[in-house]
C-alpha cells in the first residue's frame, strides 16, 4: 500500500540559497536540496538514490511539459494543494550526487508574501518534500515507487517542541493559524500561558474554524 511520506530538511540541511531577479528584486527564489537519497533520515527512512532520480525526473518533466508544480506554507496530512495556503512554485529540479536538488519561485500570494517578508528579514527557512511510496517492512526503512508531489516551505524542524504538538499541527493548517502560531512562540517562555493552551485548545479549535 502506497504511503503518504514527508521528509523535513532545515536551512542548513538544504544549503538553502535565496536569490532575487530584477533591479527591483521582484521575483524571490529559493534554491537547494530538495530531498537526500541514499541516507538513514530523522524518519529512519532510507530513498534509494535510483528512487530520488527517477521521482526527480519525473517531476521535472512535468514541469518542462507545462504543469505547475505549486507548494504551500507548511503542509496539510494530506497529498491534496490547498489553493489559500500556496506560497511558491517549483521552476526545476535536477540530481546532483544522491540528492534531489530544486528551485523554486516565490509566488505574489498571501502565502508567498509572508514567505519573502520572512526571508528578507533574516528568517532562515527550510523546506519539506510530500509525496507518496511505499516503505519495506524488514526494518530496513527503505522506500521504493517513490513519487514527489511537491516541496513545501517549513520553519526548522525543531520549532515544533515548544508548544504541544497536537495544537501546533492544527494551528498551521487552520485559518489563523499562522497568527496563532506566533503568539504562542512569543508565550512559549511563560508555564501558566503554556497550561492555558493546552486546556482551551478545543476552544481554540472553534474559534479558528
Amino acid at each position: 500500500m502506497s504511503l503518504y511520506l514527508r521528509e523535513n530538511l532545515s536551512f542548513d540541511q538544504a544549503r538553502m540559497v535565496v536569490e532575487s531577479e530584477g533591479t527591483d528584486g521582484k521575483n524571490l527564489y529559493m534554491k537547494g536540496i530538495f530531498i537526500q537519497g541514499g541516507i538513514t533520515n530523522q524518519n529512519q527512512r532510507v530513498y534509494p538514490v535510483s528512487e530520488i532520480s527517477r521521482a526527480v525526473k519525473t517531476l521535472n518533466d512535468q514541469i518542462t511539459g507545462g504543469y505547475s508544480v505549486l507548494g504551500e506554507v507548511d503542509h496539510p496530512d494530506d497529498l491534496k494543494i490547498n489553493l489559500d495556503r500556496v506560497s511558491h512554485m517549483i521552476t526545476e529540479m535536477w540530481m546532483e550526487g544522491p540528492n534531489g536538488y530544486g528551485k523554486m519561485k516565490v509566488l505574489p500570494t498571501p502565502m508567498g508574501q509572508l514567505v519573502k517578508t520572512m526571508l528578507e528579514s533574516g528568517v532562515k527557512l527550510g523546506v519539506s518534500s510530500r509525496g507518496s511510496g511505499n516503505v519495506k517492512d524488514d526494518g530496513s526503512g527503505e522506500v521504493s515507487e517513490f513519487e514527489i508531489i511537491t516541496i513545501d516551505v517549513v520553519a526548522q524542524p525543531s520549532a515544533p517542541g515548544a508548544y504541544p504538538t497536537p495544537i501546533y499541527e492544527h494551528l498551521m493548517n487552520s485559518r489563523g493559524g499562522y497568527k496563532a502560531f506566533l503568539t504562542a512562540q512569543e508565550v512559549q517562555g511563560d508555564k501558566k500561558a503554556q497550561q492555558y493552551i493546552k486546556e482551551t485548545k478545543g476552544e481554540i479549535t472553534c474559534w479558528m474554524r
